[in-house]
């Protein structure tokens, strides 16, 4: 069993796609940290040796992961609410922030995410 950073990795994955379980790292940071390790990405989670456990843990201390870094996104969005910018007007309404077309690619957003809180102006 591999603990890391209170998360319990499935044995039976490729010990890439198990460190993505960790909010913070996707596959591409996981196939980076992997590269500097000399670590093979195929290898499955339950053949990680004591040694390779230790190196990836002190390995992952580099990065600002799990709580920390909900803690910067939350702080970076009240920053936003605080100026009262277009982007945080857009997160707020749950649209689309990054100038992305809400005609054709945000139908799926707004039948998932409430017509009332979508459009808050339609509502009477």
């Amino acid at each position: 069993m591999f603990r890391l950073m209170w998360h319990v990795l499935p044995e039976n994955k490729s010990i890439r796609i198990g460190l993505t379980s960790i909010y913070g790292i996707g596959r591409n940071r996981s196939r980076k940290i992997l590269d500097g390790l000399e670590i093979d990405y195929m290898k499955k989670v339950k053949d990680i040796s004591e040694n390779e456990q230790k190196s990836i843990s002190e390995e992952l201390k580099r990065y600002v992961l799990e709580n920390d870094l909900k803690r910067e996104i939350a702080h970076a969005i009240k920053r936003l609410k605080e100026i009262k910018c277009y982007r945080w007007m857009r997160h707020n309404l749950w649209l689309p922030v990054r100038w992305q077309l809400t005609r054709k690619n945000a139908r799926t957003a707004k039948k998932l995410l409430w017509r009332s809180k979508v459009r808050p102006v339609l509502k009477k």
